[in-house]
């Protein structure tokens, strides 16, 4: 997979959150849902629950640089929702990566070789 675009309206968000799987694990939580668009679309929420901006912009980027080392794995056309817990302003990058990596497994959006 080449490129992946966001998911930016609300109405995206909540109808993955609706009609999609999730993975949840103590780091991060997954929504997918296959889209009929030419490429895969992410989306990443994160809470006041977790805490400030700062904290909240860390959680972010630790996400997408998640994502952007496992999107060339990625096989189809999907619609992710990734949703950052308390416990993912603590941990390291990697650490997101392999939870993002079973997920994503578990929800048949990567294809276990």
């Amino acid at each position: 997979m080449l490129q992946a675009n966001t998911l930016k309206l609300n109405t995206e968000f909540h109808r993955v959150y609706a009609k999609g799987k999730s993975c949840a694990t103590p780091v991060l939580v997954t929504y997918a849902l296959r889209n009929k668009n030419s490429c895969c679309r992410k989306g990443i929420t994160t809470s006041k629950k977790i805490g400030s901006a700062v904290e909240r912009n860390r959680c972010r980027r630790v996400i997408r640089a998640a994502f952007a080392s496992l999107s060339e794995e990625i096989e189809g056309n999907w619609d992710l929702v990734f949703v950052a817990r308390y416990k993912t302003k603590t941990v390291k990058s990697t650490e997101v990566e392999s939870a993002m990596r079973e997920q994503l497994v578990k929800l048949g959006v990567i294809v276990k070789s």
